[in-house]
């Protein structure tokens, strides 16, 4: 799974978010690539949550949360 896989199933627009905090679109995207993306996840629970309600993605993936 890519780090923009990973979003998208978040439902956030990976690059809105590149766009916009392209410093911490970095440091996710690195530390997403060194970790299980569970581990990721846990990690950034709570910041995922804000960076989705700042970039949400429309249409997102189904299924996925």
């Amino acid at each position: 799974m890519t780090f923009e896989e990973y979003l998208s199933g978040k439902k956030i627009d990976a690059e809105k978010f590149r766009q916009k905090q392209p410093d911490r679109y970095q440091e996710w995207a690195t530390l997403f690539a060194e970790i299980h993306p569970d581990s990721f996840t846990m990690q950034k629970k709570f910041l995922i949550n804000d960076i989705r309600r700042l970039f949400h993605l429309e249409g997102g993936m189904r299924g996925e949360a």
